[in-house]
Parts: structure tokens; sequence; C-alpha cells
């Protein structure tokens, strides 16, 4: 088992920046296998940001709509993977959740919503 718990959303505004954090416990947490989506409404989960994994081509953490403004990190003393959101915009806006997968076995966490507005 593995819980999952985020923190770190709200309001914002266009331009602004944001962290998020997903704290982990449990039996079997591995940092690496923490990832982060979000969601809008009507929409499936977006995979915006994972660690690097053995085999990648390139850098292939980061969706596209997010490359070059979303930054995954961990502090493993901490047991917690972060997620620094810089110049959003309002296409951002959207439930944030980090999820751990591993052995073929998904654990979410209850999201966080963030919301970028003027």
């Amino acid at each position: 088992q593995v819980q999952l718990v985020e923190s770190g959303g709200g309001l914002v505004q266009p331009g602004g920046a944001m962290r998020l954090s997903c704290v982990a416990s449990g039996s079997i947490v591995i940092l690496d296998r923490i990832h982060w989506y979000r969601q809008t409404p009507g929409n499936e989960r977006e995979l915006v940001a994972r660690f690097r994994r053995p085999g990648d081509i390139g850098d292939e953490r980061y969706s596209d709509s997010v490359k070059g403004r979303f930054t995954i990190s961990s502090d493993s003393a901490k047991s917690t993977v972060y997620l620094q959101m810089n110049i959003l915009n309002p296409e951002d806006t959207a439930v944030y959740y980090c999820n751990h997968n591993w052995l073929g076995q998904d654990y979410w966490g209850k999201g966080t919503l963030v919301t970028v507005s003027s």
C-alpha cells in the first residue's frame, strides 16, 4: 500500500508560479515511480511530469504542454515529490494528482486544484 497526499494548489495569476508537493508513505515507496498528472472536467487525466527512466530517448520527462516551464524533483528525506510550475497560464488550470506506479499497481492521491486566473 502507498498513500499519497498532494498539497500546494490554489489560485495564481497568469505568469505566476506555484509548487505542488506530494508526500508518499507506505510499505513500498519508490519516489522515482511517482508521476504528476492533471485533469480538467470532461477530459482524461494527462501525464505532465515523471522522472527519467533507463531507455529514455531524449528528455521524456514532461508533456509538450509543460516542457520548459514545469520541473519535477524529489526529497528522499521527506519522502516528497515536487512539481515546480512556472509561467502558468489559464490552460494549466486543473486538478493535479500524483500517482505511484510500480509492478502494475497504481496508487493515486486525492488531487489538488490549481486555478490560473486574473
